[in-house]
């Protein structure tokens, strides 16, 4: 088979060597017939039908994907004019001089208020406030290379790079989470390259594990899973004398490594990779929260919920209930981010299982707390759809009002 075949020729390939039908491959892997059949037709399909696939065949999920080059992106953010202000921050023209469009600065940017301000916009990002976030960033940006460019050499300059990767790894975490991949990968790739300017390993870490998410978002499983796993190597830390900070770095960049091998049928390394974690939040003992520098909290119990993610994306709906039913109450208020991705996995789990009032309960709950964040999130969508495909009465106020409000038809 040619390197540039395409994910339907592979998947042919895979399964006639496998002596399976079409229609047999779709009841081993849970899909209808219909879907094996459009994609070997040249269709695309959700990174979790292509996973799903690959556990009935017994091969890993980048096997029907992904070539040896760098995968493209397929959810390009080409048509999204309403980021155009913020593209033009990340990623201004160069001339021969320098950045097209970086006006003159004619007072000497006050570093003290630059950090202040990316500490506001992490805040609003933390608390959901994509708006204010859309708002807040091209103008932040711009004017840490106002900063960059100004402090050419010294102290100064090593703190204007360092708040430029931290406002860089904001924009990044915010563009992943609206699905501009290709423009947050920019944005986290040049984060790493200042924090790695100044020698700033923890910074560096930071963007790394963006980097890694974003790959993971756009299906590019073999090289996040290489990223975070050798980015873990390098930076792991003498457990008896590490900063908290440290040491949720590194944990963080194994859970990265663990969910990138989970989605690609990888279950034996996904849970050893959890188990590395857990020993950093064994050593910590609470969660470490850092909404500027880090990537949400991590600790004990975000090891734990993301183990249990990997649960969910193994298609086992029964584990991922039995160990929440195991957590301890009220956990959710410490750990936003992780909490709200953990209560999907709730929801998505009573789909499957066909306990439809829990898991409106669930999303009612979610869009409550969070509603940019759920509004943005697929898997919200794909779970409200299952419960509404199996539901033979008319359809609750609560889950009429969550179709509207996540596109769904009813």
């Amino acid at each position: 088979m040619s390197d540039d075949s395409s994910p339907g020729e592979r998947l042919r390939g895979i399964r006639r060597r496998r002596g399976l039908t079409q229609e047999k491959l779709a009841e081993l892997s849970g899909l209808s017939a219909g879907v094996v059949k459009k994609i070997e037709r040249g269709g695309t399909a959700r990174l979790e039908t292509y996973h799903a696939l690959a556990r009935a065949l017994q091969v890993s999920t980048s096997a029907l994907f992904e070539s040896p080059a760098p995968q493209q992106n397929t959810h390009a953010d080409d048509d999204k004019i309403a980021l155009l202000s913020l593209r033009r921050a990340i990623s201004p023209p160069v001339t021969l001089t320098g950045r097209l469009g970086l006006d003159n600065v004619d007072e000497e940017p006050d570093l003290e208020n630059l950090r202040a301000s990316a500490r506001a916009a992490a805040l609003s990002y933390h608390r959901d406030h994509y708006p204010a976030m859309a708002e807040l960033l091209p103008e932040l940006v711009r004017s840490t290379h106002a900063a960059v460019d100004h402090f050419t050499t010294g102290e100064q300059h090593r703190q204007a790079r360092a708040v430029r990767s931290e406002v860089l790894q904001m924009a990044g975490r915010y563009l992943t989470q609206v699905r501009a991949y290709d423009l947050a990968h920019l944005a986290l790739r040049d984060a790493v390259s200042d924090a790695v300017s100044i020698g700033d390993q923890l910074n560096a870490a930071s963007a790394i594990i963006g980097q890694a998410w974003v790959l993971l978002r756009q299906g590019r499983l073999d090289e996040a899973e290489h990223l975070a796993g050798d980015t873990a190597d390098e930076v792991e830390p003498r457990i008896s004398r590490a900063s908290r900070e440290e040491l949720a770095a590194w944990g963080w960049l194994l859970l990265r490594a663990s969910a990138s091998a989970a989605r690609n049928n990888r279950p034996d390394q996904a849970r050893e990779l959890v188990r590395l974690a857990g020993t950093a939040g064994s050593a910590l003992g609470t969660e470490v929260v850092d909404h500027l520098r880090g990537w949400g909290t991590f600790g004990p119990l975000t090891v734990t919920l993301k183990a249990i993610e990997n649960e969910m994306v193994a298609d086992r709906p029964d584990r991922v209930l039995a160990m929440s039913e195991r957590l301890p109450d009220g956990v959710g208020r410490a750990t936003s981010d992780n909490w709200n991705r953990h209560c999907l996995d709730i929801a998505r789990a009573h789909a499957m299982r066909r306990h439809g009032d829990e898991a409106t309960r669930v999303l009612v709950a979610l869009r409550a707390r969070s509603p940019q964040w759920l509004k943005h999130q697929r898997l919200a969508a794909d779970a409200l759809r299952d419960v509404l495909a199996t539901r033979k009465r008319t359809l609750t106020k609560d889950q009429r009002e969550l179709a509207a409000f996540l596109a769904v038809e009813g």
